[in-house]
């Protein structure tokens, strides 16, 4: 199997809500734009994905692809020490990159590794895609300084490696465009910025990728862009292929163009259903059609046998709720018998509807959310009504909202809302607490 979508997406720290603390907010369609691409990619479930960076080790003359089984970093060196990440490498298919880079003399293996830790050019996208999804391996590529051919060639040899190890992959190209947009930018304004922005969205729009060969290394110097060279590694691994793409975004707020895109091959609709979702409805259909609980089925992915967390399962009907029970932290085993219970609960035993009945089977919409560890909030700015869900206590109440909810669009309504799920009046002395989830649709 070939690589079956690719994304350009930037990595400005300052998307990260830690780090820019409300100044992300001036980039919004960028923050939409990623967001849309890790939605995308949850909804593909791949099982590993590429990320090719400008921040991770380099050399004039060899691209590093960085080795060993696992992985971690966090964005401490930005003020944000608390937002980390771990990940497994996907060493068998690094193992046959290398291999095919050896056969077609590309200068690229594993030697010199002189920081293990992820770079920031890998973590923005990271932190995007892993609230949507985790269930995935990852390969880390670094670009080198040799010709822009010698890009576009490791590209072909990524891909006929994923086609050699039978792998359902994504690429991702982590860069910024220029970096000399505006007078109060990095490098201050240059023509030569906009013009680069500009005939790169426009190859990108039309899905011209060998065009990216064709750049002049000095106007790509004198235009001060870190990505393109990752973005041809993409058009390589993609060339050949029948593309169907959208650039999302361009903008450069800041004075760096961020760009964002996706770039679906023909091989992107094959139909992949979340097993999370599955097996709630799975538990719903046989639930309300026969009256039983259904056993734990083979072949669900391994963090959902071995994992304890909340869950949330949400039913919807011709796009009204039409049912919504969890749990704040673990009751069962693992999260497999969590969404089990919690799907018969939300079908059922929602008190604000009549339970779900099997002529409304063929109707429902169903969403999981699994919930991290709650952490305590000592203040408003803790939290943030699109990433985070809030819990508020109050003695032995406790009242929850999860997190991107429609009509809820400010902290304070977030928090209204949970003080009444709880009983719990906002004039009492009352505790917060914030939490992340993964949410599983099927789109």
């Amino acid at each position: 199997m070939s690589i079956i979508s690719g994304y350009m997406v930037p990595h400005p720290p300052i998307a990260v809500h830690e780090i820019g603390r409300g100044e992300e907010k001036k980039i919004q369609d960028t923050l939409d734009a990623y967001d849309a691409v890790a939605k995308d990619i949850a909804r593909l479930r791949p099982e590993t994905i590429i990320i090719s960076s400008p921040h991770s080790i380099m050399y004039s003359d060899y691209f590093h692809i960085s080795p060993g089984k696992h992985v971690s970093g966090d964005f401490g060196q930005f003020g944000a020490p608390q937002v980390s990440f771990d990940a497994d490498y996907d060493d068998e298919l690094v193992e046959e990159i290398c291999h095919l880079c050896d056969e077609r003399n590309i200068s690229a293996g594993t030697e010199g590794e002189r920081n293990p830790s992820l770079d920031h050019g890998t973590m923005v996208p990271l932190y995007f895609i892993t609230k949507r999804y985790t269930d995935f391996k990852l390969v880390r590529l670094g670009l080198s300084g040799l010709p822009l051919e010698e890009h576009w060639r490791l590209g072909k040899a990524i891909d006929d490696a994923v086609a050699n190890t039978d792998r359902r992959v994504v690429y991702v190209a982590s860069g910024d465009l220029s970096h000399c947009q505006k007078e109060d930018g990095p490098y201050g304004y240059k023509p030569v910025g906009p013009e680069y922005d500009n005939r790169l969205i426009d190859a990108m729009s039309r899905g011209s990728f060998s065009e990216l060969k064709e750049f002049d290394e000095k106007f790509l110097s004198d235009a001060e862009e870190c990505g393109h060279r990752s973005f041809t590694i993409m058009g390589g691994a993609l060339d050949g292929q029948q593309i169907t793409l959208q650039v999302l975004s361009h903008e450069a707020t800041f004075g760096v163009g961020y760009g964002v895109g996706i770039f679906h091959t023909a091989l992107t609709e094959e139909p992949v259903h979340d097993p999370y979702v599955q097996l709630a409805r799975d538990t719903v259909n046989t639930y309300i059609s026969r009256h039983e609980v259904i056993e734990i089925p083979g072949g669900l992915p391994q963090e959902m046998l071995v994992r304890r967390a909340g869950t949330f399962v949400s039913i919807h009907e011709k796009g009204q709720l039409r049912g919504c029970i969890g749990t704040i932290g673990p009751t069962c085993r693992n999260v497999a018998e969590e969404i089990i219970q919690n799907a018969i609960s939300a079908s059922t035993r929602d008190p604000r509807f009549y339970p779900i009945e099997k002529d409304d089977l063929p109707d429902l919409e169903i969403s999981v959310d699994v919930l991290s560890e709650p952490e305590k909030s000592d203040s408003l700015a803790m939290l943030d009504v699109h990433r985070y869900g809030v819990i508020v206590s109050c003695g032995g109440r406790r009242g929850l909202l999860l997190p991107d909810l429609d009509g809820v669009d400010s902290v304070e309504q977030q928090i209204s809302i949970a003080a009444q799920k709880g009983g719990i009046s906002l004039d009492e002395p009352y505790q917060l607490e914030r939490f992340e989830v993964i949410r599983h649709e099927d789109m």
